[in-house]
């Protein structure tokens, strides 16, 4: 039976995944990965490593296409192949980085209140203001919290265009059309890096595509699967 493991975004838990279980679940045994308790890329890496199966298909969702990329150039003999979603492998600037740090959701404009969210950049722009995404991004948010932010916003996040050269395994790489924390250039760079990569755009979709758009993304992904052979 085919595993998939699934890496989330920052300050995101396995509910960004909700809307796309049943589709998944049809490709295999879902696993979500463990990116809360180290405050480093290898160590999220590693800590993912010790709890998935032998061999599997990585799929890293922003943030976690930064841990994907770090984990399948640790144990390439274990991830048969990965998929990056709305990711990157730009270096942060000092600027993004104190940011993160000083506790802001990548995308949302300044909150009203601590802990809150007004509008929410890393949506399309018809969405930023929809009470039900609002509400499942405050629950995550709410649910991981503050060690955990203070974790993930600690990370370092080095350019890694030259290391997607040496995943030889296959890879899908997918941008969104309307995502305003990531070009489309920033994207497609990740392809013309990988050896053996896929390209595709989904359309009328923000940032967040696991919530937006969740069935196309799914048939994304299998369509990938299915044609790799994994």
């Amino acid at each position: 039976m085919r595993s998939l493991v699934l890496l989330p975004g920052y300050m995101c838990d396995p509910d960004l995944w909700t809307d796309m279980v049943p589709d998944l679940e049809a490709l295999g045994v879902v696993q979500y990965g463990n990116v809360y308790e180290d405050d480093t890329l290898e160590g999220m890496a590693r800590r993912v490593l010790a709890a998935a199966p032998e061999r599997f298909v990585l799929v890293g969702f922003s943030m976690g296409g930064f841990v994907a990329r770090v984990l399948t150039l640790m144990a390439p003999e274990r991830v048969t192949g990965v998929a990056f979603v709305a990711s990157s492998a730009r270096g942060y600037s000092d600027e993004e980085t104190a940011r993160r740090k000083a506790g802001h959701r990548p995308g949302d404009r300044p909150p009203r209140a601590a802990g809150a969210v007004s509008t929410a950049l890393g949506l399309h722009p018809d969405r930023e203001k929809d009470p039900a995404l609002l509400d499942r991004l405050r629950g995550m948010q709410r649910r991981l919290g503050p060690e955990v932010r203070k974790r993930q916003a600690a990370l370092v996040r080095r350019d890694g265009y030259a290391d997607l050269e040496r995943i030889t395994c296959p890879a899908l790489v997918v941008a969104c059309r309307q995502d305003r924390l990531r070009s489309l250039a920033e994207t497609e760079r990740m392809a013309a890096h990988l050896p053996h990569a896929r390209f595709e755009v989904i359309e009328d979709c923000g940032h967040m595509a696991p919530l937006e758009q969740p069935r196309e993304l799914a048939a994304l992904l299998a369509g990938w699967i299915d044609r790799a052979g994994l």
